[in-house]
This record gives C-alpha cells, structure tokens and sequence, in this order.
C-alpha cells in the first residue's frame, strides 16, 4: 500500500532555530497485510509539541526522549481510527491514540500500545484527546497539583508564562479551578492577552514585548507571586523569580525560550535569580508528567468533566495536511500559534 509519510531531513543544530525544511514529504508504502495483534490506522490528527525540538538533536539531552534519526518518519501525539484489526480489543471503527504515532497517513501498529478513545467524553472533539484531555492537560492539571502546592481559600496568586501556549491556557483555567484567587498571564500579543482574559477567566494578562513587565508585574500582584507556571524560562522567568513569596512555588513545565540554545535541562538560574530563589525557600523541581501516570485515568476523568461542563475552555490552531505539519512546528517554535497545534491528516 502506497502511504505518505513525513521524515526528518535535516537538523537544526543544537543553537539553531527549526524550519519547515527540516522535514519532508515522501512517499513509501507498507504491508498489504495485518499480523496478528496489528491494526492498520488511518490517521486523523498528529499533535506538534515543543519538546520535539529536543528530538530534532542526536542527543535530546534526556533519558525519556529518543531522537529523531534522519529520513526516517518522525513520530508523536497521534490519533487516528482502525481501518483492520487483527487484535482481540480493538475493532474496525475504533479511535485510538499512542504517545509514539508515525507521522504518516496510514500505518500498521501493534495494537498493545494503542489506547481506545471514547469521543463522548470530549463532546465529539477527538483532537482534544491530544491536548486539553491528553498528555497537555495532564501536564497542568498534575504540574499544579504535585508542584504548586495550591490551596483553596489560601488567596495565592498564580503567573502563567507562554499562557497563549498549548499548555499554560490551560493552566492557568486549571488554577483558578483548584482554588487560585488570582491568575495572571504573559503572552507575546495583545490578541493572545485579549483572549486570555475575555476567553479563558484570567484576571490579567502581560504582553510581554510591550512596556515594562517587571512594572506591571507588581502592578498586576501586589501581593506578590505564590506559583508561578512556567513555560518558558529565561529573561521573563528571571522578573518572575524576582518578584515571588516566600516558600513559593515554580512548577517547571517548560523552557521554551532555551530550546534552541545548548545548556542543561533545567537552565541554570543566573546567580542574583538563583539566590533569590534559596533565600525565599522558593521550590523549582523539575517537573516530568510520565512520573505520575498512575494518576492518568481519574485526572483525564476530571478534565473531560471540566470540559463538557463548560468549566475548561479549549482553544486549538488547527493546520491541515501532512504536508504542512514542518511548518506548523516551525509556527509553534515562534510562538505563532494560539493553544494547542494539531495537524489534521485525514477527515
């Protein structure tokens, strides 16, 4: 069978910064026939994420993550629905999921590594599974609940980097939800602050490119910074850092700003930031979702809840067509997109 698929073609470097010719387009072909225990998918939706920047290095700087090996198909978030079905649990019509999809049209899978979706749960937005519901959704939900130390009624103020992002427009929502009286964010456009506040329930929001952040920070929270979700690291997160409480909390999601750039995993503090940090008794754990995946399924569980409750808004930049996921990675690497970036492959 003749499919198309999307390989690596080129690396970036460790300091380089992506673009969509890193990747191409191809054609090859697969089995005409299914093993026992396979399925054959076609595929409807493939999730771009930041930390495949990290695969796009022959060392991706983490024990967790393996690299993307040059043309050969390059593999994520993924969900797609059972064309055959040669697996004793899955049947043909079924959704599924797998952390490790190729990212090509159709494909043979072993069918022990998928995992059957229920669109219900999602209202029918099975791409949310890779998002709101998915491996992002967990990663705040589960970032504020292990790292954030947040307390209802506690009148603690939250800061959300990369708000507009994938996971921090969730977080942020997630925060109020377990009990934060305040959640601030910073973005990079005033469309993205705008949303932010009007869509999704901040109080406030920070272009960060406009004005001076370390003012409006303290105008923002006068009280000061109990948890602070970060996404992003560098120049933003040090004005943060400076301006939290005592015994505070950085739940360290991410350091996109740092992706392109050849330092340790997490960056290390400059040394008047870092003794800021020691002298407040301000927590920063890394912070690694597959740790907690014993909490997987009641977590999603409340997500869906928050989601067909209307409690937990969703905002996705959908790009369609395999042939435009490089640039779609190469758009989200810029900060171009608002919330989470799916490719659509197949309808």
């Amino acid at each position: 069978m003749i499919i198309q698929r999307v390989v690596l073609n080129s690396r970036p470097g460790k300091n380089g910064v992506p673009v969509a010719e890193n990747f191409r387009l191809e054609q090859s072909t697969i089995a005409d026939t299914v093993q026992a225990g396979q399925v054959r998918v076609k595929t409807l939706y493939l999730s771009v994420d930041p930390y495949m920047r990290c695969r796009m290095n022959e060392d991706t700087g983490s024990d967790y993550l393996r690299p993307w090996q040059l043309s050969e198909v390059a593999d994520g978030g993924g969900i797609g629905v059972v064309e055959e079905s040669k697996h004793d649990n899955l049947a043909k019509g079924d959704f599924v999921t797998s952390f490790t999809w190729p990212w090509q049209t159709v494909a043979i899978l072993d069918g022990s590594l998928l995992q059957k979706l229920v669109p219900q749960l999602v209202n029918g937005r099975l791409s949310y599974f890779l998002g709101a519901a998915g491996i992002t959704g967990l990663t705040a939900l589960l970032g504020i609940r292990e790292k954030g130390h947040v307390a209802a009624g506690a009148n603690q103020t939250m800061v959300v980097s990369g708000a507009a992002g994938a996971c921090g427009s969730l977080a942020g929502q997630i925060g109020r939800l377990e009990g934060c009286s305040r959640v601030v964010g910073i973005a990079g456009t005033d469309e993205k602050c705008s949303i932010l506040v009007q869509e999704m329930g901040f109080d406030a929001a920070i272009n960060y490119k406009k004005g001076d952040v370390a003012k409006q920070l303290r105008e923002l929270c006068p009280g000061g910074v109990d948890v602070y979700f970060d996404n992003v690291g560098g120049d933003i997160s040090d004005t943060v850092i400076s301006q939290m409480n005592q015994n505070s909390h950085i739940i360290l999601c991410g350091q996109i700003s740092q992706y392109n750039k050849d330092v340790p995993y997490p960056p290390p503090l400059p040394p008047d930031i870092e003794k800021i940090q020691k002298e407040r008794n301000i927590t920063r754990e890394r912070f690694l979702v597959l740790n907690y995946m014993d909490k997987q399924e009641a977590s999603v569980l409340q997500l869906c809840q928050w989601i067909q409750e209307g409690k937990l808004k969703v905002r996705e930049t959908m790009v369609e067509g395999l042939a435009n996921i490089g640039a779609a990675f190469q758009s989200m690497m810029n900060g171009g997109n608002i919330g989470k970036q799916i490719v659509s492959v197949s309808k």
